[in-house]
C-alpha cells in the first residue's frame, strides 16, 4: 500500500521517548525507520517495566513500524557501515548530549560530505547553543525549569509534574513536523540541513496562555488545581459519587448552566454577569455550584449536561477511558504480533485520512532484529563477513537466539 513517506529512510540513533516517538509518527506514515543501537542496547526504555515476557511495554509505546540494527560506532568498521547507510538515507535522528556525534566523528558537517542532501535532526534537553547546551535534560527536569510544574497542582499543594512525559510528547510532534518541513524544503533547493530541537524550547513555546499572560500583561500564573486561571466556571466538581470536569467557557454556556442548575438568577447577578466578574467572585460562585452538583450522581449530571450541550466529562481512570464508547467507536487500539511478547496492544496513530490507511505494519523491533537483513540485502555482506563482524564486536549475535533460548 502506498504511503506518503514510502521513499524516505531515517536512521534513528535516538533513545528514550521524545525522538523515538517522533520517528514513529514518520514510520506510521510509511518511512523506513532503522533503529541504530549499541550491541547491548543503548535505549534505557528497554529496561523500564512493566514487561511482557521480558519485553518492555514502555519501549513498545514509541517504536512500532521500525527495523533495528546493532552497530558499535566506537569501532572504525562500525562507523564505516553506518556511513554506508548514511549514503542511502534521507534523515539521521539523534538525541545524544550536544557534541557527542562530533566526538564520534559523525557530526553533521562531516555527514553532509558523505550525503549532501542529508537532513540531521538533533534533539537535546537544552539545544546546541547556550550555557546549558551540554547538560542532560530529562522530561521532569524540563517541566521544572520551564515553569510548567509551578502552574500544575493544587493551589495549596506542591508544584506537580504532568502525569505523562508531556515535554517529550510535545517534542516528538515537533520532531515529525521539523523533519517533514526539512524534506519539503529539500524538494525546492536540493539541500539538506541540521535541525536543532530542544525540549526546553518546545516546553516554553507550549506554555500557551500562561506565557502570553506573563509576557503581555505581567501576570505570573499560579497553581489553581483543577480550576482555570482565566475562566470561571471551568473546573472539576464533585458529584454524589464521581467527579466531573465542567467547562462553561463563555457567557452563553454559563447562562445554560445556571438554568440547568435551577438557578437562572445567577446568570443575571451583577457579581457573575461577565467572566471577569466571575473571576473576581470565583470562590463564592464555585461554592454555590458545588453544593448543587453534590445532589446528583456523575452519570445523572452527564446526561443533563449532554442534553444541554455544555462541555463536560467524567474524570475517568485509565481503564474507564479505554472502555469509553467514543474511544471504542474510534477503534483507538490496534493489535500487533511481537516475536517474544506475542499479541500486543498499542494506541493507534490518531490521524484519520479520507484516502489513506496508516494502520501499523509491524511491532516494535527486538534489539538488532534486522541486522542481518539490512547488512546482507542493503550492503551485500555475506554470512561469513557477518560472523567476522560479530567476532570483532562490531555487530551483535542474532537476536532470535534469545527467542530460541528463552
Amino acid at each position: 500500500m502506498n504511503q506518503p513517506l514510502n521513499d524516505i529512510r531515517i536512521l534513528d540513533l535516538s533513545r528514550v521517548y521524545a525522538a523515538p516517538a517522533g520517528s514513529m509518527i514518520l514510520a506510521d506514515l510509511g518511512a523506513d525507520v532503522i533503529r541504530v543501537e549499541s550491541l547491548t542496547g543503548s535505549d534505557s526504555m528497554r529496561e523500564w517495566g512493566p514487561f511482557v515476557n521480558g519485553e518492555s511495554t514502555y519501549y513498545f509505546s514509541s517504536n512500532r513500524n521500525k527495523r533495528s540494527i546493532t552497530l558499535n560506532l566506537k569501532e572504525e568498521k562500525g562507523k564505516d557501515i553506518f556511513l554506508d547507510l548514511v549514503k542511502k538515507a534521507d534523515v539521521v535522528l539523534e538525541n545524544f548530549k550536544t557534541g557527542t556525534m562530533e566526538k564520534l566523528g559523525l557530526g553533521y558537517e562531516y555527514l553532509k560530505t558523505v550525503n549532501d542532501q542529508l537532513i540531521m535532526c538533533s534533539v537535546t534537553g537544552f539545544g546546541q547553543t547556550g550555557p546549558d547546551k551540554g547538560a542532560p535534560g530529562f522530561d521532569p527536569v524540563i517541566q521544572a525549569i520551564s515553569g510548567l510544574m509551578d502552574v500544575t497542582g493544587d493551589a495549596e499543594g506542591e508544584p506537580t509534574k504532568v502525569g505523562v512525559p508531556i515535554a517529550d510528547i510535545l517534542t516528538s510532534n515537533y520532531v515529525a513536523i521539523s523533519i517533514l518541513s526539512a524534506i519539503r524544503m529539500r524538494d525546492f533547493n536540493n539541500q539538506g540541513q541540521h535541525i536543532d530541537l530542544s525540549l526546553l524550547d518546545v516546553q516554553m513555546s507550549s506554555l500557551a496562555n500562561v506565557s502570553s499572560s506573563y509576557l503581555n500583561a505581567g501576570k505570573i500564573s499560579k497553581r489553581v488545581g483543577n480550576s482555570h486561571n482565566n475562566v470561571v466556571p471551568y473546573q472539576v466538581f464533585k458529584c454524589k459519587d464521581d467527579p466531573i470536569m465542567l467547562c462553561a467557557g463563555n457567557n452563553g454556556l454559563y447562562v445554560k448552566l445556571c438554568k440547568l442548575l435551577n438557578h437562572p438568577e445567577w446568570a443575571e447577578d451583577p457579581r457573575y454577569y461577565t467572566n471577569n466578574k466571575r473571576l473576581e467572585n470565583e470562590e463564592e460562585l464555585v461554592s454555590m455550584i458545588q453544593q448543587v452538583m453534590k445532589e446528583k450522581t456523575a452519570d445523572e449530571w452527564m446526561e443533563l449536561l449532554s442534553q444541554a450541550k455544555i462541555p463536560a466529562g467524567k474524570v475517568n481512570t485509565i481503564d474507564q477511558a479505554f472502555d469509553h464508547p467514543q474511544v471504542q467507536a474510534r477503534e483507538s487500539v490496534e493489535v500487533l504480533t511481537h516475536p517474544i511478547a506475542g499479541d500486543i496492544k498499542m494506541t493507534k496513530n490518531p490521524m484519520r485520512f479520507s484516502n489513506l490507511n496508516i494502520s501499523s505494519k509491524s511491532a516494535p523491533p527486538l534489539l538488532g532484529e534486522h541486522t542481518e537483513e539490512l547488512l546482507m540485502e542493503e550492503l551485500g555482506y555475506s554470512i561469513e563477513e557477518l560472523e567476522e563482524l560479530r567476532e570483532q564486536h562490531v555487530i551483535s549475535y542474532p537476536v532470535f537466539d534469545k527467542i530460541v533460548d528463552g
